[in-house]
């Protein structure tokens, strides 16, 4: 039995583990890829770290599992399928019907990309992740759909291969920080579409169009590839129905990860916060683990 059971490996999730390792608890973390950290493995730049500006996020990553793996916590390459708790024990199930016992939980599996559900979002050239499909579009015109950082960074990244780069947003303004929007408006191929609602994508087998209702009116956009950074949902179905979630199936959690589940707390951005970012995703890893701390002693 494990003094803590860590459910996900992303940035919250190792430092949780790297805490829990100082504290001599027996920690395992769980993770559904193989040496797998989260989201940012696929981002190609994180400049707001600090003391690490302009670190790659796959560089970080590897840092943040290569310090939990010298302090010795144990890894398992695993999809959990349930969780249980019963007489004060936490039995994680496992999809390759395996499980494990723990004293307590550290639930911090992340969130996955918000899907465009309209018609043509299933044909080859969508992509939710430009550093992933990028080179494929080499001197191509694509679309970006989103309006916040991640999709300014996106745009701004298939800027430097794409021939042009449509940045649609239904608002009349984009949600990104400053200095994304002003490296935007610098870049001569990055075409901004704004209060424009995308209502399909056309093609026979691959992408060759993007219909809008732009300023409510109908417009194509003739392009190679759509990339879509329409913000996240947290993969929290494993927890409906055994801990309290908010109207968007965020964790209730506040910042010492304390859920309404004694002994299960949550990390990262699947708890309810204003600031989903790396830096407050490994502040909610370490607070989880003082407050399991806390459990384990009582």
């Amino acid at each position: 039995m494990f003094d803590i059971i860590i459910i996900g490996s992303g940035p919250a999730g190792m430092t949780a583990a790297i805490y829990a390792r100082r504290a001599s608890l027996d920690a395992l973390v769980l993770e559904k890829d193989a040496m797998g950290s989260g989201q940012i493995a696929v981002t190609e730049q994180v400049d707001n770290y600090p003391g690490l500006p302009r670190i790659g996020g796959y560089e970080l990553g590897e840092k943040f599992r290569e310090h939990a793996e010298e302090l010795g916590a144990s890894f398992s390459e695993n999809e959990v399928a349930a969780l249980t708790k019963t007489d004060g024990i936490f039995t994680v199930f496992m999809k390759d019907g395996t499980s494990v016992t723990g004293k307590s939980v550290i639930y911090a599996a992340g969130t996955s990309y918000r899907r465009l559900e309209i018609p043509g979002s299933q044909l080859l050239g969508v992509s939710y992740c430009a550093t992933c499909d990028g080179a494929f579009y080499q001197n191509k015109t694509v679309a970006v759909v989103g309006g916040g950082d991640t999709a300014l960074e996106d745009a701004l990244y298939l800027s430097r291969m794409a021939k042009q780069v449509y940045l649609v947003h239904r608002r009349d303004a984009f949600r990104a920080n400053a200095s994304l929007q002003k490296q935007v408006a610098q870049t001569g191929n990055i075409v901004p579409v704004l209060c424009a609602v995308p209502t399909e994508i056309v093609g026979e087998k691959h992408v060759e169009a993007l219909k809008l209702l732009h300023n409510d009116k109908p417009e194509d956009l003739q392009l190679d590839g759509v990339f879509v950074a329409i913000g996240s949902v947290p993969n929290t179905e494993l927890l409906r129905g055994i801990a309290a979630l908010d109207a968007s199936g965020y964790v209730v959690a506040g910042e010492d990860g304390v859920t309404s589940v004694s002994g299960l707390f949550a990390a990262g951005d699947v708890r309810t916060k204003l600031l989903r970012q790396v830096v407050t995703a490994v502040a909610d890893g370490a607070n989880c683990v003082a407050s399991a701390e806390k459990y384990l002693l009582h």
